[in-house]
């Protein structure tokens, strides 16, 4: 069986106008592997919301995913958690094992 190391998963729920500047925070903490995911809806305390493509985008959310070690995790949260409050964010992270940890 391959050798797995644990990593850290860094998972972001955020709205599209924001995704530039996740990225940038992201680059700023060495994280090098990162996705972006469309989402279709989801529910929070204030209701169900639903992904809405015809006014612009605007309120249109995507979940912004991440591996990286705990080092660059912990960095790339610190730098998320002055945004969390102000703009919604919803952000998890998690252990995770992986195959090449060189490329983490």
């Amino acid at each position: 069986m391959a050798k797995t190391v644990i990593r850290k998963k860094i998972e972001v729920l955020v709205d599209m106008p924001l995704l530039s500047r996740i990225e940038k925070l992201a680059e700023q903490a060495a994280i090098k592997f990162f996705m972006v995911l469309p989402t279709r809806g989801g529910g929070t305390e204030q209701g169900r919301w639903y992904d809405d493509r015809v006014t612009g985008g605007a309120g249109t959310k995507v979940l912004f995913s991440a591996i990286t070690t705990e080092e660059n995790a912990s960095n790339f949260i610190n730098a998320l958690e002055p945004l969390l409050d102000s703009y919604g964010i919803i952000v998890t992270r998690s252990d995770v094992e992986v195959i090449r940890s060189a490329k983490f």
